[in-house]
Parts: structure tokens; C-alpha cells; sequence
């Protein structure tokens, strides 16, 4: 998905959030791309949680720091060895960590050394073109005169407004181009910067007065966020998994490294666990897969905070068909716009007509992240309910990514405006609504976000607005968002004119068509005066008494009004 879902300030955000949603096309109009079903998620994982003894939390404990440990050193080698690395590098590390461990915690650790780099190679190249991004910005800012005014037609940008924030940007500048050549060098050399733990949690290390923590209570952050139990599944082998594997029964046993082999109370190095696992949630689906000895993932993680242990269970699934957009659409859709504080969506019959009343979600994204995940799920929740019960089959999207909306270039002084959308769990937000739509047979559709609460509350807000009902602006931008998905134009039809005010039998609509070019944008003013004598246009036959005074005669069409019925 390229963008997700809507317009989250409340009142006149919306104006600016459509401007940050892409590019802009052909007539200074974004180029609307058509909207497409979302695929289903290709994995699943399921937690819960281990009620451990004293015993058997300082084994887990042994064995998480020591696999800690060659997982660092595992880490460190191999990013040394950069561009250079090769199967036989591979090998040797793998080789290495055996003797320690074992030849599966080996291949667990490399596995996730080799994840690690990759997501760190990742993440400096998409640095690198974000930088190059707010140079070219900023340098084309500072190209132009202090206080000039943008120009959307030249396609120049607004100057700063004074010298003082001119010689900022300035000093900015040439700090982006030092930060990206360092970028452009590790890049080349293949050199990446990763803090296992998290830069977050050691950063916090020297700030622990202000953070309220003692040095103990940090270390034992420290030491779970860097603890490695994780063992990748592997078919065909007993219950998926036989670094730690977990039964029908819901036992649980690990496979000691060598090196803490003395501590096994079972078989062949293993150590059982007094606490007992029953996944609540997908339990079927994890038994199922074990019984047939299908590959299951599992990762034993400990939260200090709240002296707990925990145990994750993954695994991938079988690439679902995607449902056609006409199958999915066949029986309407409830258009979804997402805001600050709630999510207002609005049924749409298949002719793109509102159907009963708009519905809101509300949720509170104040607070820790775990608390904002679980107001979007609670709200993710309802809306699903919502949608079975109007008994359609799709839910419609906005396909939003705020990337470039939370540049300082853009949105600068509005500092409140950048906070706004840099907090916003985007990412989380579309995996979370795939999955859960996912397991309630709903299909998603993206749909293109370009003007969608701009036009919306044009054509949409004041004709629905009713002494009894007040439509928002965010309502009216779930129809446009469900027209879009539909594949309608946003545009309302407008009743046709009085008998005899035009023709009787002549052109009945101001319905575009669909093969009509730029069909979406708000209809051409008529020029002329607006008064009750001298109606738009009909200063060309001011003159002629034909016009004025015979029957049958072909005058000109008189300007109507859009009506407020919402026909389609």
C-alpha cells in the first residue's frame, strides 16, 4: 500500500494533508491511480504468556545471555567482513558458533546476523534518498530571493521568510551533505551502525536522571532487549521445531547450548519448563501445524517492567488468491476515512449512493505505544463488526504514505501538523486492518487519496446536511473514498433543469462520463454577471427580440444550481 487513510487533523487540516499525498500531474492535478484489493498477510504469530518458576527463569536467563553473546560477536564479524562476505565466510562463522552452541543455534544466529545487516542495508539506502530529498528542498529554498512567494504555475517554491532563517538553512544544508557523504560511504563499503538492544534504550543510558531509572533497573532492560532465544522452524521435524519445541500437550522444551549442557533435566540436553503454553488465539491453526510437523518459529522474550515471560509462535502461510475488485465491490462497500481521534466510515450501495447514517470509531493515540495499539485494534474491531452487519464484502482505503509530509521543508512551522503525522502508526495500522479483515472474509480496497476530503466536502457535506444529521468533512470524504473505490466519480449528478428553463428533450444530467477527461474537477465557471435581470451568458443576445420575444427559438442554456438530492 503506497499511502493509508485520510485526513487526521480535525477542522482544516484536511486541506493541507491532501496536498501532501503525492505529485502533482497533467493541468496541476494529481494523476489518480486506480484503486486495487490489498493482498491477504502471508504470516501469522500468536503470543502468550509463560508462567515460569524462579528455576526456570534464571535458566531461560543463562541461556538467552550466552547465545546474547555469540549472536554480538556473530553480528561484529560480519559486519567487518562487509561486501566481502560469501558462502565460505558463512561457513566458517557457522562452524565457529557450533562448538558454543549447537549446529541449530548456530543456523538461528546467522540467520538473524544475515536479517540484521540486510535490514541495516536497507535502512541506509532508504537514508540516502531521504536526504537527497531535503537538499534539494532546502537548495531550491535558498535559491530564491528572501520572502518570495511560490508559484504553482512557474513550479517554484516559497523563499524563507527572512535572513535569519535564510542563513539557518544555509548551515542545514551543508550539514545534510556531510551526514549523506558518511551515508554514501558506509554504503559503498558495505559498513553498518547497528546497536543490538536498540540506539534507544543505550542512548537512555546516560540519561537516566532524567528518565526516573537507577542503573540496575536499566540493566535488566538492557539485558532482555539483547537476550536471544529464537529458533526458526523446520519441517519435518518433531512438533516443527526442535531447537524449542512445544507439544499438543503444551510443554515446552529447550535444547541447551554445549556450553550450559549441565543444567538439562531431560534427554539429550533438553530443558522442560514447569510453565505450561495454550495459545488462545489461531490455537487450532498452531495445532494443526504441529501435528503434521509443519515448520513453526519461536521466540521466548522476557518484559522487565512488568517481570513477565512471554513466548511467540510463527509461521508462514499458503499465498491466498486475491478477490477480483468487481467480486469484492459486487455488493457495495463501507468507505473508511481515518483521523486523529476516530475512524468515520459510511456504507455505499454499488451505485455509489449513501446508505443510512455515517458511523464513527473513536480511539485516543495518547499515552505509550501499547496503549495506542490497542485503541486502534479496539476501533479496528468495531469497524469489522460494523461491516458484517451491513452485509458487504469489502472495506474501502486510502492508500497513504506521510514519508514526505513530515519534512520540515513542508510543514516547518507547523510543528504541531509534522507531530501529528510522525505518530501516527501507519505501517502498523495496515498490517493490523489486512490481518484482522483477513480472518472476517472482508477484502480491502486502496484507493488513490488525491482530493478526496476536498472534494468531498464540496459535492458531498452540504447536500447530506439535514436539521436532524450534521455531516463533517471527514464523512464526506469516506463517500468520496468509497465513489473512488467503486469507480465513480466523486462528482454528484445534478437534477436536470425546469421544463421549458432549456430544452424538453435535450442533455437531462451534469453526469460526466467516465471516458471524460479530468471528470472529477468541479465544472467550469460560466462567465458574466450574476444578477436576476441579466442572467451568466446572455449578454451575446442582449439584442436579439427573437430571443426575447418568438417561441421556438434556440436560446442559449441558463446556468443551474446543483441540486441536493444525492443521485447517482
Amino acid at each position: 500500500m503506497r499511502d493509508l487513510l485520510g485526513v487526521w487533523l480535525v477542522g482544516c487540516g484536511d486541506r493541507v494533508l491532501d496536498s501532501v499525498v503525492g505529485g502533482v500531474g497533467v493541468g496541476g492535478l494529481r494523476q489518480v491511480a486506480a484503486s486495487f484489493v490489498v493482498p491477504g498477510p502471508a504470516g501469522v504469530a500468536v503470543r502468550d504468556r509463560l508462567r515460569v518458576s524462579e528455576t526456570d527463569a534464571e535458566v531461560l536467563r543463562e541461556v538467552g545471555l550466552l547465545l546474547d553473546s555469540l549472536a554480538a560477536g556473530d553480528l561484529a564479524v560480519r559486519s567487518r567482513l562487509g561486501l566481502d562476505h560469501d558462502a565460505r565466510a558463512w561457513a566458517a562463522r557457522k562452524r565457529e558458533l557450533t562448538r558454543c552452541s549447537s549446529a541449530r543455534w548456530a543456523g538461528s544466529i546467522t540467520k538473524a546476523t544475515h536479517d540484521q545487516w540486510a535490514l541495516a542495508r536497507r535502512g541506509q539506502l532508504a537514508e540516502m534518498a531521504w536526504l537527497r530529498g531535503q537538499i534539494a528542498s532546502v537548495e531550491a529554498r535558498l535559491a530564491r530571493p528572501v520572502g518570495a512567494k511560490a508559484s504553482k504555475r512557474e513550479g517554484l517554491v516559497r523563499g524563507y521568510g527572512s535572513r535569519a532563517e535564510w542563513h539557518a538553512k544555509s548551515r542545514r544544508v551543508r550539514a545534510l551533505k556531510a551526514r549523506l557523504s558518511s551515508v554514501e560511504a558506509d554504503w559503498a563499503a558495505g559498513r553498518v551502525h547497528v546497536v543490538r538492544g536498540g540506539k534507544r534504550l543505550a542512548h537512555l543510558r546516560h540519561h537516566l536522571h532524567e528518565a526516573g531509572l537507577d542503573e540496575e533497573v536499566w540493566r535488566q532492560r538492557w539485558r532482555a532487549a539483547r537476550m536471544f532465544l529464537s529458533a526458526d522452524g523446520e519441517s519435518g521435524k518433531r512438533c516443527g521445531n526442535e531447537t524449542i519445541r512445544i507439544t499438543d500437550t503444551g510443554q515446552l522444551s529447550v535444547k541447551l547450548p554445549a556450553a550450559l549442557a549441565h543444567l538439562a533435566n531431560a534427554p539429550h540436553g533438553r530443558y522442560v519448563l514447569d510453565a505450561r503454553v495454550a495459545f488462545k488465539h489461531r490455537g487450532q491453526e498452531w495445532l494443526d501445524r504441529i501435528t503434521a510437523n509443519r515448520a513453526v518459529a519461536y521466540r521466548i522474550h522476557h518484559d522487565p517492567v512488568r517481570a513477565r515471560w512471554y513466548v511467540t509462535a510463527s509461521w508462514q502461510r499458503a499465498p491466498v488468491p486475491v478477490l477480483p475488485l468487481k467480486a469484492a465491490l459486487a455488493r457495495g462497500v463501507v468507505a473508511v476515512d481515518m483521523n486523529d481521534d476516530h475512524l468515520a466510515a459510511w456504507r455505499l450501495d454499488v451505485h455509489g449512493n449513501p446508505v443510512g447514517a455515517p458511523r464513527r470509531f473513536f480511539y485516543d493515540l495518547s499515552g505509550t505505544t501499547q496503549h495506542r495499539d490497542a485503541q486502534i485494534r479496539h476501533a479496528l474491531t468495531r469497524l469489522l463488526h460494523y461491516t458484517r452487519r451491513c452485509q458487504v464484502a469489502a472495506i474501502a482505503i486510502e492508500d497513504l504514505d506521510f514519508t514526505e509530509g513530515t519534512s520540515r521543508e513542508k510543514h516547518g512551522r507547523n510543528k504541531r501538523f509534522r507531530r501529528l503525522i510522525s505518530r501516527f502508526p501507519t505501517a502498523k495500522l495496515k498490517a493490523r486492518l489486512v490481518s484482522m479483515a483477513a480472518e472476517q472474509d472482508l477484502a480491502i480496497v486502496a484507493v488513490d487519496p488525491a482530493y478526496t476530503s476536498r472534494w468531498g466536502a464540496q459535492h458531498w457535506q452540504q447536500p447530506l446536511t439535514t436539521p436532524t444529521r450534521q455531516v463533517s468533512r471527514h464523512d464526506a470524504a469516506s463517500i468520496a473514498i468509497g465513489r473512488r473505490a467503486l469507480g465513480h466519480p466523486i462528482r454528484r449528478r445534478t437534477a436536470p433543469p425546469r421544463n421549458d428553463q432549456s430544452d424538453r428533450y435535450g442533455h437531462r444530467t451534469a453526469q460526466a462520463r467516465p471516458e471524460v477527461c479530468r471528470r472529477e474537477e468541479p465544472r467550469p465557471r460560466i462567465p458574466g454577471p450574476r444578477t436576476r435581470c441579466v442572467p451568466p451568458g446572455s449578454g451575446a443576445k442582449a439584442g436579439d427580440q427573437r430571443a426575447q420575444h418568438r417561441s421556438e427559438h434556440a436560446t442559449e442554456h441558463t446556468f443551474w444550481q446543483q441540486n441536493s438530492l444525492p443521485l447517482s
